[in-house]
């Protein structure tokens, strides 16, 4: 019978060091060209059939953003017409539509958005999906025992992994009204994490970075006179967050991979992203 690998990408990465490790042991000669050779191999067998899942939202001037925050502003500065090409300058706050927020965001002295190493873009990505609770509940806040039911169903959260809260809000993105969904006294009612579980996840499991649908780690209610406790504390760890994601119910709870990137701005205090998962 033949068994097929939960995790295909990992499973011909284990694969080929294992051959290396295999032959070395052996005293076998191999090629080094075939070594060299072997990433492509990994990415034409067990990555390039996937599906990927882009996690971005499209970002224009009349999306949802934090409240202090000025609209994205765009202006045509070359033509086809005039000019032979067409070039835009955009202006906007680093923290706008899908960007991620480096540890320097809330923390001075911590690693602005051009210190994240590369090596921290490419995860195993953990969802931890809360969509029916937030259904009912919008103030609904992810707690330990969400972490806990994720790990009872697929062991251990990986260390050095992206744990992502899905809570469908992202569906809401076009519809400013409905994703700020404010009561009648102007208060916001979307979810967020709680310190409970991000301190669970950062001290004991080691993640690299958490990411969710809304504009704030924080639940909407959880904010006390615009004091973030959950993102203060996740940026205090010297790790990232991604806001604004889209599109986790495409991807499933465990098995996947994360790719996150950005531009480099020099000691830049955010910036958007690029986000997208590949499926196994």
């Amino acid at each position: 019978m033949t068994m097929k690998p939960r995790n295909a990408p990992l499973f011909w990465l284990a694969l080929s060091a294992l051959i290396v490790a295999g032959l070395a042991l052996t005293g076998a000669s191999f090629s080094p060209r075939a070594d060299n050779l072997a990433l492509w191999e990994i990415y034409e067998k067990g990555i390039r059939p996937r599906e990927f899942v882009d996690l971005t939202h499209a970002f224009s001037s009349g999306i949802p953003r934090w409240p202090g925050f000025p609209a994205e502003e765009r202006k045509t500065i070359y033509t086809y017409e005039k000019d032979g090409f067409f070039a835009e300058l955009f202006t906007h706050v680093g923290q706008y539509g899908t960007h991620c927020d480096p540890p320097g965001h809330f923390h001075k002295g911590l690693r602005m958005i051009d210190e994240i190493p590369v090596k921290e873009m490419v995860l195993p990505l953990v969802v931890i999906d809360c969509s029916q609770k937030v259904a009912a509940n919008p103030d609904y806040q992810l707690v330990l025992g969400d972490v806990k039911a994720w790990e009872d169903r697929h062991g251990r959260v990986p260390a050095g992994s992206f744990v992502a809260m899905r809570s469908d809000w992202s569906k809401r993105f076009n519809d400013f009204d409905a994703f700020y969904n404010k009561d009648d006294k102007g208060q916001s009612h979307y979810p967020g994490w709680s310190i409970e579980a991000l301190k669970f996840l950062f001290d004991e499991r080691g993640v690299t970075a958490i990411g969710h649908e809304p504009i704030d780690a924080d639940a909407a209610v959880a904010q006390k006179e615009g004091f973030f406790s959950c993102e203060s504390y996740v940026l205090k760890t010297n790790r990232f967050q991604v806001e604004l994601i889209a599109n986790l119910d495409k991807v499933p709870e465990a098995g996947a991979l994360v790719v996150c990137s950005w531009p480099k701005p020099k000691a830049g205090s955010g910036f958007p992203a690029r986000i997208f998962a590949i499926v196994p």
